[in-house]
């Protein structure tokens, strides 16, 4: 049976998906109780490099980021998909913590601050200003205020005034009565019962006659009561199960073979001289090494009674009775075994051959290509000066942003929808408009606090309004950028000039429109700066050198020497300190130990 879903509240029966949540059912949930969940912000560290306030958050709460369509036009909620994927469960498990549930891709989801979170004042103002004030409900679920429809409000009204919420429901309408209670003259099924139901069953009567003539033969025989044997206990033990019959035997240890010093006629290096027999016989018995001498005689007949058998016989009688003996597991492995078995070359084959996917829109060379948080989305730049976002799956261009220069690097917030883009000597920071709803909207508000132009030490910042290409940004330095970086909260960017003596890197807040020299002098040409992914750890980069800083000492707490001439890149692994070089003809890889 199929049904026909109309608009976007129907139920689509065929394939058994069930309608998304609407506007009415968010209502109903949050009509009665307007309690607001505050986000929180995350915690913060000053540091101080240069001698300027720094501050660099130790933890960030990733956010979810989803590919999608974006559209600025309103849409209802009926045709939101559902972004918090707790179940149902109490909101209030979550009133300590700085987000209110998981997403389908299992990252947090971030509580937006809403307008009836402040005081009593600012839900006064708020009241005034607002002419939808009355019919805005939050969604504690989802973390966002929604304005309920004329149609949802009629509902509403309809309900509390104790009538049938549906609009075109008649509750009066006149009863149609399908079936009678009257008895017919010619009833539909009017058969007597059967004669079957009233004897016995032959069948049941054939199978208790074959039953009864097994049994006299002989061919049943019931089960005798067999006598039960008396069961003894262990009066001595705490223990209340019989014990085993038959308990595992232990066999007893055997003694070691003789030697060549215990022969009759041992060799001449074994036989001890004047004062080894001396020394021997001033040491106590319990620390003698052995309870005899080596001695040598011409042939067996000459070789009389041992002295200490009966001894050594009883000690031994002694041993057996009163050590205890225990089974050990031993492993017999063959050392071979241990190591990992690595596959052969040839097991490998065949190798990639052919090309899954071809990026091919570029005219000249590409420097520079990222992808977004899901892979999904690539960007990417180079020589022709246009930047492209792709589709990773098909490779289709999506979108393309002319730009002014070459395009010598680019990196895309794992955080925020955000782009940042070098050309020269400027940074462009755009929003793609690919991913969730909310952090499309909650990128726009980051960015477009910036109004005038800001001018800070070594570099200005220009805003660039709503533009059509999403340009939100801009930032103006001294010197030509080689290289980006994000920070792993979304809100900071590293910016590495090679080219520059007196400032090689700066770092961007793009939350607080500022910029922060961390270094005030430059120790060797810097090639790269980079993040670490989960420590407060800030990785340089020099020709020869890898310095790794903490940011919450303020110190640098690890050198590490390159066995190269100049090293052009660095990488950093998500879950260990290891940084990885790229050199002309080699690969570094440092940590603790040095590999090349």
């Amino acid at each position: 049976v199929s049904t026909q879903s109309t608009g976007s509240s129907g139920i689509n029966a065929e394939y058994g998906e069930p309608p998304p949540i609407s506007a009415l059912d968010t209502a109903l949930d949050t009509v009665e109780h307007f309690s607001l969940e505050s986000g929180s912000e995350s915690e913060e560290e000053d540091l101080d490099f240069g001698g300027d306030e720094f501050r660099v958050p130790l933890s960030a709460e990733n956010t979810l980021f989803r590919p999608g369509d974006y559209n600025d036009s309103d849409c209802s909620s009926d045709e939101e998909e559902i972004r918090n994927r707790i179940g149902n469960i109490p909101m209030e498990w979550y009133d300590e913590y700085d987000h209110i549930g998981y997403d389908i891709h299992g990252d947090k989801v971030v509580k937006t601050k809403s307008a009836k979170d402040g005081d009593q004042l600012d839900k006064l103002l708020d009241r005034m200003d607002n002419p939808d004030f009355w019919r805005t409900v939050h969604n504690k679920r989802e973390g966002e205020d929604i304005v309920l429809p004329d149609e949802d409000m009629a509902i509403i009204e309809k309900m509390r005034s104790n009538s049938y919420p549906d609009l075109g429901y008649n509750p009066y309408e006149p009863y149609i009565d399908f079936f009678t209670n009257e008895r017919m003259d010619t009833p539909l099924v009017d058969t007597p019962e059967p004669k079957r139901r009233f004897i016995p069953s032959k069948h049941e009567h054939k199978k208790v006659m074959k039953i009864i003539r097994a049994m006299r033969n002989g061919w049943i025989k019931p089960k005798e009561d067999t006598p039960k044997k008396p069961v003894y206990f262990d009066l001595w033990t705490n223990k209340t199960e019989p014990q085993k019959h038959n308990p595992m035997h232990i066999p007893a240890p055997k003694l070691p073979l003789p030697g060549n010093e215990e022969s009759y006629n041992p060799p001449a290096e074994y036989l001890p001289s004047q004062e080894e027999r001396d020394q021997w016989e001033n040491t106590d018995e319990a620390d003698r090494s052995q309870n005899f001498l080596p001695q040598k005689y011409s042939c067996l007949r000459h070789v009389p009674a041992y002295p200490q058998l009966i001894n050594e016989k009883f000690d031994r009688c002694l041993d057996l009775y009163l050590c205890p003996r225990k089974m050990k597991m031993k492993l017999n492995m063959n050392p071979d075994d241990l190591l990992p078995k690595l596959p052969k070359p040839k097991d490998l084959k065949p190798f990639p051959s052919t090309k899954a996917v071809k990026f091919s829109d570029h005219e000249g060379h590409v420097y520079s290509i990222d992808s977004n948080k899901s892979g999904e989305f690539i960007v990417s730049g180079g020589e022709d000066k246009m930047l492209r976002i792709w589709e990773s799956s098909t490779g289709r261009v999506l979108s393309k942003i002319a730009l002014p220069d070459t395009i010598t690097s680019v990196k895309w917030n794992k955080v925020h929808s955000m782009v940042a883009a070098a050309c020269g000597d400027t940074v462009y920071i755009l929003n793609p408009g690919l991913g969730d709803r909310v952090v499309l909207e909650s990128t726009n508000k980051l960015l477009q606090g910036l109004t005038d132009i800001q001018e800070v030490e070594h570099c200005r910042w220009f805003p660039l309004g709503n533009d059509k290409d999403g340009l939100r940004t801009k930032i103006v330095h001294n010197s030509n950028v080689s290289n980006l970086t994000w920070h792993n909260n979304g809100n900071y960017l590293a910016v590495t000039m090679r080219d520059s003596q007196s400032c090689p890197v700066l770092i961007h807040n793009v939350a607080k429109h500022s910029s922060q020299k961390p270094f005030n002098k430059s120790k060797g040409q810097i090639q790269q700066v980079e993040f670490h992914p989960s420590k407060p750890f800030f990785y340089v980069l020099s020709q020869r050198y890898v310095r790794v800083y903490n940011l919450v000492k303020q110190a640098m707490v690890r050198k590490l020497i390159c066995s190269v001439k100049w090293a052009s890149c660095m990488a950093i692994h998500l879950r260990e300190t290891i940084s990885l070089l790229a050199v002309t003809t080699k690969l570094w890889c440092g940590s603790t130990w040095t590999y090349q």
